[in-house]
This record gives C-alpha cells, sequence and structure tokens, in this order.
C-alpha cells in the first residue's frame, strides 16, 4: 500500500508541476502578462524555495503538523489562482507562499520514501513523477482551450496530491528526540553543497532554452518534442532499472554523474544541428537527472541526523536558487557559446565533489 500511495503521490504532485511549468507561462502571456512580468513571478517560488530552510534551522520545526499545515496552505493558495490570476501584485504574493509550501512538502515525503523503500524501490516509485509530468503535457495541450483550463488542471491534480500525501503521513518516522538535538551544519559538507549549486546552474540553458537553441540550429519544433519526450523516457529507465547502481559508491556515482553530464553539453555545443548526436545527449538524461537525483537524494540520507531539513535544503539550494541563477545566467549568455557555459558550470561541480571529507 505504501509504494501504491507513495507512487501516486509523485504522480500527481509532478503533473501539478507540469502544469505550472509547462502551461502556466502560456496562460499568463494569453492574459496579457509581459515576458517581464511572467519571469518575476516564475522566479519568485524559486527565491522562496531557497530562503525557507533557513527559517527551519532554529525557529520552526518540519513535523506532522507542519506538514499538514503546508498541504491546506497548498490547497487554499491553489484556490485562490482564480481570484489573483488577472491581478499582478496578488499573484506574487500568491506565488511566493506557494514556493514556501512546496518547499516543505517534497522534502517531507522524500525522506519517508528512502527510509520506507530504500533504495531498491525509491527510484520505482519516483519514476511515477516523470510519467506524470509526460502524460500531463500530452494531455493538457489538447484541452487548453482558454487560460482557466489549465487553472481548472492545476486545482484537481493538487487536491489528489494532498490526498495522497496524507495516506503517506501513517509511515512517516519520527525523529528520535536525541536526533533533534544534534544542529544541522550546512557548512560542515560545503563543497558537496556547490556541487549541487553548480549542477542546477548548469541545467539553466537546458530547462530554458533547449528548444530555443535546437529550432534555430535548424530543428524542427516537433522534433524538439521528440527529443524532450525522448529524454523523459531514458530518465524513467534509469529510475526502474537504477537499484543494483546504487548498491555501488554513491559519491561516485555523482561524480561520474556530473561527468557525463559536462560532456552532454559539450555535445549541444559542438554539434547544435546534429539530431543524432542530440538525441544521444538527450539520452544521458537518464544519467544526468535520473541516476543523479536518486544518488543525491540517498547520499543526503546518509549525511544528516536531521534528515527532513537535508531534504529542505537540497531542493532549496538546486531547484531553488540554483535554478534561479541558472535562469538568468543562461538567459544573459544565450548564443554560440550557451551551451559551453554549461558544461563549464558542471565542470565546477564536479571539481567541488573532490573537496568532500570521507563520512
Amino acid at each position: 500500500m505504501l509504494f501504491f500511495n507513495l507512487s501516486a503521490f509523485y504522480f500527481f504532485y509532478f503533473a501539478a508541476v507540469g502544469v505550472y511549468v509547462i502551461f502556466l507561462p502560456k496562460v499568463l502571456h494569453d492574459i496579457g502578462y509581459s515576458t517581464f512580468d511572467i519571469g518575476i513571478i516564475l522566479a519568485i517560488p524559486l527565491l522562496m524555495k531557497f530562503i525557507t530552510p533557513f527559517m527551519f534551522l532554529k525557529y520552526i520545526k518540519l513535523d506532522k503538523n507542519m506538514f499538514k499545515t503546508a498541504l491546506a496552505i497548498l490547497l487554499i493558495l491553489s484556490s485562490l489562482f482564480y481570484l489573483t490570476l488577472e491581478n499582478f501584485y496578488l499573484f506574487l504574493i500568491n506565488n511566493a507562499l506557494l514556493g514556501v509550501c512546496l518547499s516543505l512538502i517534497l522534502p517531507y515525503l522524500e525522506v519517508t520514501a528512502v527510509s520506507n523503500l530504500g533504495k531498491e524501490k525509491y527510484g520505482k516509485s519516483r519514476l511515477f513523477g516523470s510519467i506524470g509530468f509526460a502524460i500531463i503535457s500530452l494531455v493538457l495541450a489538447k484541452f487548453l482551450t482558454q487560460p482557466y483550463v489549465a487553472i481548472h488542471f492545476y486545482l484537481v491534480l493538487n487536491i489528489l496530491t494532498v490526498i495522497f500525501a496524507l495516506l503517506l503521513l501513517k509511515f512517516d518516522m519520527e525523529q528520535k528526540e536525541e536526533e533533534k538535538k544534534i544542529p544541522f551544519s550546512f557548512l560542515k559538507f560545503l563543497p558537496f553543497w556547490l556541487s549541487l549549486f553548480f549542477m542546477q546552474i548548469s541545467f539553466g540553458a537546458f530547462y530554458n532554452f533547449f528548444t530555443i537553441y535546437e529550432t534555430q540550429h535548424g530543428i524542427s519544433l516537433e522534433m524538439t518534442s521528440y527529443l524532450w519526450s525522448f529524454g523523459v523516457l531514458c530518465e524513467i529507465l534509469m529510475l526502474y532499472f537504477q537499484a543494483p547502481l546504487l548498491k555501488n559508491n554513491l559519491l561516485n556515482i555523482i561524480k561520474f554523474c556530473v561527468a557525463i553530464t559536462t560532456l552532454r553539453w559539450l555535445l549541444l555545443y559542438l554539434y547544435p544541428d546534429s539530431l543524432g548526436i542530440t538525441f544521444f545527449t538527450q539520452s544521458i538524461h537518464a544519467f544526468s537527472f535520473g541516476l543523479y537525483h536518486s544518488a543525491v537524494i540517498i547520499y543526503l540520507f546518509t549525511l544528516y541526523e536531521n534528515k527532513k531539513l537535508a531534504q529542505q535544503f537540497m531542493y532549496g539550494v538546486t531547484y531553488g536558487l540554483g535554478g534561479f541563477i541558472g535562469a538568468l545566467v543562461s538567459g544573459a549568455v544565450y548564443g554560440e557559446f550557451l551551451f559551453l557555459y554549461s558544461a563549464l558550470f558542471s565542470l565546477l561541480s564536479f571539481f567541488a565533489l573532490y573537496f568532500i571529507k570521507k563520512v
């Protein structure tokens, strides 16, 4: 039952993420927002994901009550989309608070997933998130006849996310009292956090400009969509079959994933108009996201006693601050050398890993 509920949670959570990431920019553009306004609105939740974990160092505790509060607020904020969508400032506040909620929910349940499923089954459950993201990208595109259709989908998916999240609470392992007293040291493993940060910056070009980059180099929009789908398919396959790999040294796995990601960006820089090589680079997504993400989640689980806070910081430092900076940098340097810059950032990520002290 745990595996089913957790897989369903991942499916609906990342399907909702798909609505937000893929379709919300179009919705905002259709109702008259400028690209600058859209950029600010989408950047605010990323910053909040980074800031929020710092509030939990001393002043707040991420326990079951806080988790249930975050779920309730998520539903309220999703409903408020209907009232705030057409007012820039109200919608900006709504999204800032949404970023806070989302920075609590997924990290909390990632600990439950790793604690109960272990290395063997974690990936097989997490892959349903990728499936949900892929399916919503195909389904909603056919139904998005007017802006508020996307908001309908977003609310329904978040309701289903909350239902399955609540069903998972009985599997949560509360921290022991002695573990709660151990202070969380962000600086103790600073090289690892820097590696996570630089790795996510390197993805800024891919997540924000891959479609534009490839179409400007002669690859059709339809074929580019197939490239995206192929990358997700490779990611899903890795998540399903990765368990034997995760039995090896996790830090070495992370190093390999970062190294092959550097190769991925270099190939995109050198051969942007080669369809065969671009498909090959998309196959590397199995390692640079699928295997990398799982190895990082599990490795962090072994580093810190305060495991929920560690996961909060992981999402805050990577998808929060790293995603925000990555978007800004890739937009500033967009051009012929876009993915060369990505390769340099992933190379910095790789070098940082060699300064990690053995635990």
